[in-house]
């Protein structure tokens, strides 16, 4: 799919895994997230065969101008869940908006587990 707005100088269209690269890169830089990992067992298994699954962890919708991301990661041990994963969806949302200039509807954070 493809996030879609016009603006004055014409149509923008930005596709969802240009999205979802750019969120992989705001999360890497939130204090406390150590890796992303598939959401589910399918994901799991399409990322094993490398069938068009760059970005593990993250799932881009998007509707007209409308952005819905899903995240799954992993936290640091000893740090706040609550306040990682707060700081985590108040950086995707207002770097996204900035970046592509919609609106981020939804970002949902799922914590799969902590690491060391």
């Amino acid at each position: 799919m493809f996030a879609k707005t016009n603006n004055i100088y014409g149509k923008i269209t930005i596709s969802d895994r240009t999205i979802a690269k750019f969120v992989s890169r705001v999360a890497t830089d939130c204090y406390g997230i150590v890796e992303f990992v598939p959401s589910s067992l399918i994901d799991s298994v399409i990322g094993f065969l490398k069938f068009h699954h760059e970005y593990k962890g993250i799932k881009v919708h998007s509707t007209g101008d409308r952005i819905f991301i899903d995240v799954a990661v992993i936290v640091k041990y000893g740090v706040s869940i609550k306040a990682v994963v707060e700081a985590l969806k108040e950086s995707v949302k207002y770097k996204v908006e900035k970046f592509t200039g919609m609106i981020v509807d939804t970002i949902n954070v799922s914590v799969k587990g902590v690491k060391l």
